[in-house]
């Protein structure tokens, strides 16, 4: 997904959830932060105090995706959660490796990923974390069949979708026989066709199996998923018994599948515009709303939480106040190193799945 996705279409299943602007616009800005935080650099303060961070995200051009290490810390427990082939953990899968690393909606593997997400339900960064799970799980549907390492499985031939003419069609099958060639890593040969809410496609995935994908019905199977996960947070359900919410209402179906539909555009940006203009118009039987996302500038929760910087020492530093412990950045980060570390180390090791 882009930032219509994880951004405005989170904050809007999440109101449905019946979860409170303040918390849902948190949740909002952290599943589309994973997308941002692309920078490892140690913050330097002023007072000698340090704060430490890492990446859930590398720009498709970083020379970090042709190192493996890098792909197995980022594209496999943001982007990519492994499905292992929709096997639970009770039953031991005899596939080979690659198959166990394929992205599958709703798998086993992000059920238990959002069980240990419960667990911290009691933190000043739960909201945080919340959004940043709301990002991967979405991700499980938007992103399956594919998996987060450079591999021949994520090959793409004979591309073709009916969202495109039939020039833009030529263009995009030479230029996904170039990635596929060169760089075979996530949905990369697909280009973005995942990630077009309201795209039709096809192709043949890297063992020539035809793959036929309606984007808008994936993404409202996401979104009536993501609603059952935040009725569980809403409700404190620990266990989280997703099964035994209602998820969205039919009319709350609706207006999500109107808007997937209507906002056809190619591009992710002009299509969260028109998300945020029907959030401000009420659009979503809710009180209009206004929510931007500042990635950066004066209102960008880095800003807001570092202040100005300056050079002390040949080193960038920023003023430490107290406020920083509470701020959105800090929390934020806090939730990343948190849901990172017990993916890799708790979750998928129950599977059998060791990376990194």
């Amino acid at each position: 997904m882009q930032i219509d996705g994880h951004h405005t279409l989170t904050y809007v299943v999440a109101r449905f959830a019946g979860i409170s602007h303040y918390d849902a616009e948190k949740m909002a800005y952290s599943a589309q932060y994973v997308d941002e935080a692309t920078n490892d650099k140690p913050i330097y303060f002023d007072n000698g105090a340090m704060f430490d961070r890492i990446v859930s995200a590398h720009k498709m051009l970083d020379y970090r995706n042709t190192q493996e290490l890098a792909n197995h810390l980022v594209w496999i427990p943001f982007h990519f959660l492994p499905g292992n082939q929709g096997i639970p953990s009770d039953i031991e899968s005899d596939g080979p490796f690659i198959h166990r690393l394929i992205c599958k909606p709703d798998s086993h593997v992000a059920r238990d990923m959002l069980r240990m997400v419960a667990t911290h339900w009691d933190k000043p960064f739960a909201a945080h974390l919340m959004g940043i799970a709301m990002h991967v799980y979405a991700d499980t549907f938007a992103h399956q069949g594919f998996a987060g390492v450079i591999h021949d499985y994520n090959r793409v031939s004979e591309l073709d979708s009916s969202s495109s003419s039939a020039l833009e069609g030529i263009k995009d099958k030479l230029l996904s026989q170039g990635v596929s060639r060169s760089s075979p890593l996530g949905h990369g040969a697909a280009l973005s066709f995942p990630d077009r809410p309201y795209a039709t496609w096809t192709y043949l995935n890297g063992e020539g199996t035809p793959v036929e994908r309606d984007n808008t019905a994936i993404y409202l199977d996401a979104a009536n998923a993501m609603c059952k996960v935040l009725q569980c947070w809403k409700d404190a359900d620990s266990l989280m018994n997703i099964d035994a919410q209602p998820g969205l209402s039919s009319n709350q179906y609706s207006m999500i599948e109107q808007a997937l539909r209507e906002i056809d555009d190619d591009d992710g940006d002009a299509r969260h515009s028109k998300w945020i203009q029907r959030l401000q118009d009420g659009r979503f039987g809710f009180d209009p709303i206004d929510l931007p996302f500042n990635k950066d500038g004066n209102e960008s929760w880095k800003e807001l939480a570092r202040g100005p910087s300056w050079i002390q020492d040949d080193n960038v530093v920023y003023h430490y106040t107290p406020a920083f412990l509470q701020s959105d950045w800090k929390q934020f980060h806090d939730a990343l190193k948190t849901y990172r570390l017990e993916v890799i180390r708790d979750v998928l090791p129950r599977y059998g799945i060791c990376v990194a």
